[in-house]
């Protein structure tokens, strides 16, 4: 053997097993068998390596299917300049130190060959991409940013990138063209900044872009200049420009991308029942409505609503509407966002109605503008709130995914015989504590410390 994990409780990602001692054995990447006893397992099995997970559970790597930042291509459905390299190692090696070992970049807009921050030495998460290349979202990007898009990348086609190993569609809108987080954090502030010269919080661009477009983007719906001029009182910011003149700038800043986005949805919706392959979606306030008419439009497509738990939905919208784009036949993705322990700009109010509803089956981190928390962090929370099973929440990461991304992670998200050797040890009281990292059978987290 190559490897033998012994031990250790062992979650098997399926849903339903969970066994209180087991071991692993591993061979040229790949599980080669798993011993289940009450006593010490593996002990007579001469390994080339061996790892002791006594006081720790055994458990698939996890599937992380929306994230961003991982690569060096256009950033974000915007199409922004790539992030620095020490950003994207960082923001890698944190993902792996979370117990990721499969991720999907969504950002939708780079190419094959841009995956790799240092080609010469590829990281060791198996990190794939996703493809939007469509011409409205395409256009959605450019009016917002797109300052990263060069001539290969506008006249990029789905096929084209399929062919050069994206494994996904999408994502179809986001917080840059959708109105949502990135426009909070980022592209609101930086107007802001541009034209008065303060600074502006997440949370008081939140609040001041819900004053004047309200969580539908519908200015029809926003307060009126009294209540706005309340709003910049409440925010810091009376005396520093008129009502009129910040219902100009949030408008500008986030309507023009909105519709564009929106008939790109109809483009990749379209394009996923053709080639068969998985597409995600930004699900918010604004873009539920369409999200909901191109899944009844094409009920052969695997369309994943992907952070259900959006915080421009109440907890009961939220439900709803993830209930109903189920019933239909979407995938119900929620997202850690910042909303376990960091709490930066979000609170856990909708992740927990949803699981309480019984209504999702994956979960992944999304970015929250580079503080995310664990998808582990999420899991030992369900797991304490007693919401669900320790096996059923830890399926949310592994073989949930893995049955959704077939292109993808088909191979893994299960401990069982013949499939990809993507383990993680974690700490049997408190789960998002990772030990140890196997990705293809090659130990690269060991006593938590990269290898």
């Amino acid at each position: 053997m190559d490897l033998v994990i012994r031990n250790g409780g062992l979650i098997t990602g399926d849903g339903k097993t969970f066994h209180k001692r087991a071991a692993v054995y591993v061979r040229k990447g790949r599980i080669a068998g798993i011993e289940v006893a009450e006593a010490a397992a593996g002990a007579e099995i001469v390994a080339r390596e061996t790892i002791d997970a006594a006081g720790g559970i055994v458990m698939p790597g996890l599937i992380n299917a929306h994230a961003h930042g991982c690569i060096r291509g256009p950033s974000m459905p915007s199409g922004s300049k790539p992030f620095e390299g020490e950003d994207v190692a960082y923001f890698r090696n944190r993902h792996v130190l979370q117990g990721t070992t499969t991720l999907l970049n969504v950002c939708g807009l780079a190419m094959g060959d841009e995956i790799d921050v240092d080609e010469a030495e590829p990281h060791a998460m198996d990190i794939r991409i996703s493809t939007a290349h469509t011409p409205k979202n395409i256009e959605a990007a450019l009016v917002v940013d797109g300052k990263g898009l060069s001539t290969r990348h506008l006249s990029a086609t789905i096929d084209d990138l399929l062919a050069s190993g994206a494994v996904a569609l999408g994502e179809a809108g986001g917080g840059q063209t959708l109105g949502g987080g990135a426009q909070e954090y980022r592209f609101i502030p930086q107007a802001f900044l541009h034209e008065f010269g303060v600074e502006v919080t997440p949370a008081a661009a939140r609040r001041l872009k819900n004053a004047v477009l309200g969580r539908y983007l519908d200015p029809v719906d926003g307060l009126s200049n009294s209540k706005l001029t309340d709003e910049l009182e409440h925010c810091g910011l009376s005396g520093v420009t008129e009502a009129d003149r910040v219902r100009d700038i949030i408008t500008q800043s986030v309507m023009p991308s909105v519709a564009l986005s929106l008939a790109g949805f109809d483009e990749i919706a379209r394009e996923a029942e053709r080639v068969g392959y998985p597409a995600i979606f930004h699900n918010a306030a604004p873009s539920a409505k369409r999200l909901m008419a191109v899944v009844e439009k094409y009920p052969k497509a695997r369309l994943v609503a992907g952070h259900s738990n959006h915080p421009s939905f109440l907890p009961d919208e939220a439900v709803s509407i993830a209930q109903n784009l189920r019933r239909k036949g979407a995938i119900i993705d929620v997202s850690t966002l910042d909303c376990i322990g960091t709490r930066w700009r979000n609170d856990p109010s909708n992740l927990d109605a949803l699981i309480d509803a019984g209504c999702v089956d994956t979960i992944s981190t999304d970015f929250a503008g580079g503080h995310w928390d664990g998808i582990l962090e999420a899991i030992q929370r369900m797991i304490k709130k007693k919401q669900l099973s320790v096996a059923e929440a830890v399926a949310l990461a592994t073989g949930n995914v893995a049955r959704v991304f077939i292109q993808m992670a088909g191979d893994r998200g299960l401990i069982e015989k013949g499939k990809r050797a993507d383990l993680i040890v974690v700490d049997h009281v408190n789960l998002s504590r990772v030990r140890h990292v196997v990705i293809a059978g090659r130990i690269v987290v060991r006593n938590g410390r990269l290898t």
